[in-house]
Parts: structure tokens; C-alpha cells; sequence
């Protein structure tokens, strides 16, 4: 008997995984968004989630209303990114940047930033608070960059929920935040919206790290705790996009569970910050 629920349970697995691939080639043919490198283990977890919220029995059957309803699609990107972030987070990585990255980046006499899976946008309003304060705000341009339009959206508006504030503070004081975060938003209908004044040097944009190229040369590129959800090729791209964007001495930051070890790049950066996981791009 156990080793017919075995077989069965193998049979299952393999046919998922076959359907898996069917759904991730249909989206990239009929969407043009490429899902197709992602790491499997994880896709496989939010895919399950979405049949249950689709009310589908079999990834075919969820594959054939992504194609089919264009709406379907739009909500599928929840599943297929993860959109989970909070401002400051990892607050010591903040406090590199502040006291280790800035000081460069002063030299500059102007500034380009690339935030890259920015999500709901709560890193690239961090950031920009950061820069506020250390007076480069001004001289910089903040191009942050996702795959979903809605989470694009929602980064837009810097619009957040008044009960996440209280992490976000504590956050951002652990971070080396000069003043109280309360000076740059505004309460109002249970939510926090930050300062307009902030709005004025970002600048949103579609872009995929698994189909699109460089778009500009930046001094600085944060894309945090998205690597761990591309398989080796698909992580060897993007490092490779951040590269070839960074000027000579650059810098990198990356996620806490993210590195440079064993890549194909790796000889291309120096670590600047370890223990932060920020590097610095080495003379070409």
C-alpha cells in the first residue's frame, strides 16, 4: 500500500511539474513575461496557492484561464513575484549605505540609482528618505523597476497602512534616521502617505531582469531578496545586467541571503560591505 501512495505521489509530482512548465511557456508566448528561470521549489508552493484561490483542480485548468482571461493574468502576478518588503528593512543595511555608500556617491555630481524588483515600493521611499537626509536627495534620480503594474502602482502613491508604521519607525531609527519618520507622511483613512516632495526624484518603470537589458548607467543598484527566487541561469542574467549598468566602482546591494560566491561574476565586484552584503564593482 506505501508504495503505491509512493508511485502515486511521484506520478503527481511529475505531471504538476510538466504542467508547471506548459503554464510558465504559455504565459512567457502569450504575455511576454518569462517565468520560465524562476526557481522551481518556490513556484511550485505559490502556484498550489493559486489553484486554491482560482478554485482549480489542476495547474491546466488554471493555465487555461490565465491565457484566456487577460484579468486572470494580472492577479497571477501576485503568485508568480513575491511582493513582500517593509521600509528599512534589514535597518543595517541602510546604515551602510548611509555612512559607507553616500560618501562616494557625494563625489558624483549627479547621481543614478536603480532599485530593481522594487515590489510595493517601500525600499525606494526608504531610500529616498536616506538621501533626503544626507542632503544627495536633489542630485539623484531613483529609477525604480518591477514586473507587476499594481505593485508598480501601489510604490507610485507611497500609500502605506497605518499599522505597519510602528515597524517601519523602529526601523528606520535602528537605520541611523535623523528625526522622527512621522516628518515625512501624513495620516489620513487608516493610511501613511509620504511626502510628495520625495515623489519628485523617482521614476517607475516596467522592466524584466529575465527578457529586458540595460537601460542606463547608475552609480548604485539595490535589488534585494529577489536572486533567491531565480534559478543559477536566470540569477547569472541579472547579476550580469547589474554589471554592465554600474560604473566603474559602483556599488551592489543585494538581499541577506544572497551572494556573489560561485558566480560567473563574482571576480567582478569586491565586497565593500560583508556583512551588509554590499559590493563594489572592480575597474573594467
Amino acid at each position: 500500500m506505501d508504495a503505491q501512495i509512493g508511485t502515486t505521489l511521484e506520478e503527481f509530482d511529475s505531471r504538476f511539474d510538466i504542467e508547471l512548465k506548459l503554464l510558465l511557456e504559455g504565459v512567457y508566448l502569450t504575455y511576454q513575461h518569462d517565468f520560465r528561470q524562476y526557481a522551481v521549489a518556490s513556484l511550485r508552493r505559490r502556484i498550489m496557492q493559486a489553484m486554491v484561490q482560482f478554485d482549480c483542480k489542476t495547474v491546466s485548468q488554471l493555465q487555461s484561464r490565465v491565457l484566456h482571461e487577460p484579468e486572470v493574468f494580472a492577479k497571477m502576478l501576485q503568485y508568480f513575484t513575491v511582493q513582500v518588503s517593509e521600509m528599512f528593512r534589514d535597518p543595517m543595511y541602510f546604515k551602510a549605505i548611509r555612512e559607507q555608500v553616500v560618501p562616494v556617491l557625494k563625489t558624483y555630481p549627479s547621481v543614478k540609482i536603480w532599485i530593481a524588483g522594487c515590489s510595493t515600493g517601500e525600499e525606494v521611499w526608504s531610500l529616498a528618505i536616506l538621501l533626503a537626509e544626507e542632503g544627495l536627495l536633489d542630485n539623484t534620480l531613483i529609477y525604480a523597476t518591477d514586473i507587476n503594474a499594481d505593485s508598480l502602482k501601489t510604490a507610485e502613491t507611497g500609500i502605506y497602512s497605518v499599522d505597519r508604521i510602528a515597524d517601519f519607525s523602529t526601523n528606520y531609527l535602528q537605520s541611523g534616521g535623523r528625526h522622527s519618520l512621522s516628518d515625512y507622511y501624513t495620516t489620513g483613512y487608516g493610511g501613511a502617505i509620504f511626502n510628495r516632495d520625495l515623489r519628485k526624484r523617482m521614476v517607475f518603470a516596467d522592466h524584466s531582469l529575465a527578457t529586458d537589458s540595460v537601460f542606463s548607467e547608475v552609480q548604485f543598484v539595490s535589488c534585494r531578496n529577489v536572486l533567491i527566487y531565480f534559478n543559477p541561469e536566470l540569477q547569472e542574467r541579472a547579476i550580469g545586467l547589474f554589471a554592465d549598468s554600474l560604473v566603474n566602482r559602483g556599488f551592489l546591494g543585494l538581499g541577506s541571503k544572497e551572494s556573489l560566491r560561485f558566480t560567473r561574476h563574482a571576480d567582478t565586484f569586491t565586497e565593500f560591505a560583508r556583512i551588509e552584503k554590499i559590493y563594489q564593482r572592480v575597474l573594467r
